[in-house]
């Protein structure tokens, strides 16, 4: 079996946020002393790094499953959960991502591509992790004193994600099958491809570093590569993307072949009619050359042949009549290797400066813009939009989904079996507008609402009168939402008043004096003069009390 894998399909799971506390501190002589439930810790992101160490993803193969650690919940005492630890997942230079398409249980296909990791270094998060969930003591404000809910951690980014791997060399050797390109590459480097006297013996493309003076470049063979590969015959265009980041395309010849119907100007031409039905598919990158304007090289192999170097000889100029550079070499004992190995190395370095320019140009027209690191709290990153479809089926029954990032948010935020928290759910979504738009749609109580999309859809009866389970704690049902009165008679003295209860008080105590007044001025009119030291009533008949008790005293 193989080591080599260069396309696979992998799960990834960012790790789950947090639930956040619901508690209240508790101490002497406040059994109430305000809410203390800390935040839900964060999920772990799924992150991939570009690795010039790695060089297969053979072990994705045998362990396609991939999740980031979860975030902790958080802790009464002002206790905040711990962040989950982000998943680092190594894949070798050269990996492009893109999302995995297709049915379970069958083969996927690729879908958008998401990142080009074709630089040493390169990250991408392809699954972030879930927000930590808030405390009661975060949701705490002015008029919710001491919120007895707190929030659930959102669930990590889920996903499948096809990886392919694109080799990052220099060089590209194409040809026939048997025409020596493995033997090329074992030739002029350290590599050891597996090398035999029949077709097709490369399954998989071989890479060889070769050292030439000061220079060092890469070399990278192409298997398979036969007329009609395009339609599917040999290996078909299997392994072409290889040829994609390459700078020079190399053509080995073998001009030692027995069939009759072949040439070396012949084989050339089959080679390049295939390389450019393949041109239309090439995802370039950045700075990238198109293939058809990629300097050729033409190496003539197996000159240790007598027949072999005559026929080489013999179709040199034809090439060279094209424009391409020429050399006749044989694998087995390494002649014109060395000339060759020096000319590609010269030819790569300036290919090299070439596309480097054309990378600082492309770079100069793009703007990047980057989100902030912090990711605790996200005002902007959510639109205020959402959406509200009526639907119905075939026996007329009828609902009305909800879909918008904020209200799928908050509803995987929400505890259902806490009634306080689905009343803080229904505060929210009052405010961003949707009861509104439920009633423009033809909504009334009591009909079924929906809201998410899959499996984290919710569905509920509507009712747009629910409050939060702290409103009814006085026994007046529907205050406003919102309000908490759990805090306000216990801490009377800490409400700061606002000027028109100030105005309120000032009349009030104005009006007191002036009805004193009053009352005092009548007692004058009425000739009604009392000494404090003298007690004219010792029986108490004018008192509240006597005249209770004697009624008849005071109707005569």
């Amino acid at each position: 079996m193989s080591a080599f894998v260069d396309r696979v399909t992998v799960h990834v799971k960012g790790g789950d946020g947090g639930n956040g506390a619901s508690s209240i501190r508790r101490e002497k002589y406040k059994p109430l002393a305000g809410p203390d439930g800390g935040d839900g810790g964060d999920g772990g992101s799924v992150v991939l790094v570009a690795d010039p160490n790695a060089t297969s993803l053979l072990d994705y193969r045998f362990m396609p499953h991939r999740s980031a650690d979860s975030g902790t919940m958080g802790l009464g005492g002002d206790k905040d959960g711990s962040k989950g630890a982000d998943l680092i997942l190594p894949v070798p230079v050269g990996t492009v991502v893109f999302t995995a398409i297709g049915n379970e249980g069958e083969s996927k296909r690729r879908g958008e591509r998401l990142a080009d990791l074709n630089h040493a270094g390169d990250r991408y998060v392809v699954a972030k992790g879930g927000s930590g969930g808030l405390g009661n003591r975060s949701l705490s404000n002015k008029t919710r004193r001491a919120p007895g809910f707190a929030l659930l951690g959102e669930p990590g980014q889920e996903l499948e994600i096809m990886l392919e791997l694109k080799s990052i060399a220099d060089v590209a050797l194409v040809g026939f099958p048997s025409a020596g390109k493995s033997s090329l590459i074992a030739a002029m480097s350290s590599a050891k491809p597996k090398i035999a006297d029949y077709p097709f013996t490369t399954l998989v493309p071989n890479l060889g570093v070769v050292q030439a003076g000061d220079y060092r470049f890469t070399m990278a063979d192409v298997p398979g590569l036969i007329p009609g590969a395009s339609q599917g015959k040999g290996l078909g265009l299997e392994f072409l993307r290889h040829i994609e980041r390459t700078e020079v395309v190399a053509h080995v010849i073998d001009c030692a072949s027995m069939e009759t119907d072949r040439d070396p100007v012949a084989d050339y031409q089959a080679i390049e009619q295939e390389l450019a039905l393949y041109a239309d598919q090439l995802e370039l990158p950045l700075g990238a050359i198109a293939l058809a304007e990629r300097p050729r090289v033409i190496v003539l192999n197996k000159a240790d042949i007598p027949e072999a170097k005559e026929l080489a000889e013999f179709v040199k100029p034809e090439f060279e009549q094209l424009g391409h550079k020429v050399f006749i070499i044989s694998t087995a004992t390494h002649e014109g290797l060395r000339e060759l190995g020096y000319y590609l190395a010269d030819l790569v370095n300036k290919m090299r400066a070439k596309i480097a320019v054309a990378q600082a140009e492309g770079d100069n027209e793009r703007v990047v813009i980057r989100p902030l690191e912090d990711r605790r709290r996200r005002r902007d990153d959510f639109v205020g939009s959402f959406k509200v479809e009526r639907k119905h089926n075939k026996l007329g029954e009828y609902w009305f989904v909800v879909t918008g990032t904020k209200p799928e948010r908050w509803v995987k935020q929400t505890n259902f079996d806490n009634e306080e928290a689905v009343g803080y759910l229904a505060d929210r979504l009052a405010k961003l507008g949707v009861e509104d738009a439920l009633r423009k749609a033809g909504a009334h109580a009591g009909d079924e609402v929906r809201i998410g999309r899959g499996r984290d859809e919710v569905a509920f009866d509507w009712d747009p009168t629910v409050a939060a389970g702290a409103e009814m704690l006085d026994g007046a049902p529907m205050i406003s939402r919102g309000k908490d009165l759990r805090l306000e008679q216990l801490e009377t003295r800490s409400h700061r008043r606002t000027n028109s209860e100030r105005r309120a008080q000032y009349h009030q105590m104005m009006d007191a004096k002036q009805a004193v007044r009053e009352a005092m001025e009548a007692e004058r009119k009425a000739n009604h003069w009392s000494d404090p030291t003298v007690n004219d009533d010792p029986q108490d008949a004018q008192g509240l009390i006597g005249k209770a008790l004697h009624p008849e005293a005071d109707q005569s």
